[in-house]
């Protein structure tokens, strides 16, 4: 389980506040006690999709499915400051990205540490 700590909510809040389904997304992790995998999944199923695996293994086949996207040179050291704007309107300009689901998706990657997530990628280059 990945746990968001309140103080987590508060700081993405800060850097979404002016996008409603951001601030939604953050409702509901915040309504499953910080659990972000429960939170994902009661997302992509408001999103019309419908997880047939375990929480924890569908979120991160979910964040590795858009690991391309996500691990672009331009976006990347903004994540891995912690900086989460550029990245979620970017996702937001690709129509097959599920956009109620950038928030867990990029605290899910921000959580697992930005660099982590995309040596596998690096190591391509």
């Amino acid at each position: 389980m990945t746990k968001v700590t309140a103080k987590e909510i508060a700081l993405f809040r800060s850097q979404v506040a002016d996008d409603f389904t951001a601030m939604e997304a953050l409702d509901i992790i915040e309504e499953c006690d910080g659990d972000l995998e429960d939170a994902a999944i009661t997302l992509a199923i408001r999103a019309g999709q419908e997880p047939e695996i375990a929480n924890s293994e569908w979120l991160d086949a979910l964040a590795r499915k858009w690991r391309v996207a996500i691990c672009q040179e331009e976006f990347r050291d903004d994540l891995v400051n912690g900086s989460v704007k550029g990245m979620m309107e970017h996702l937001k300009t690709m129509p097959t990205f599920p956009n109620m689901l950038a928030t867990p998706v990029l605290i899910y990657v921000l959580k697992k540490s930005v660099n982590n997530f995309c040596e596998p990628l690096d190591l391509v280059q």
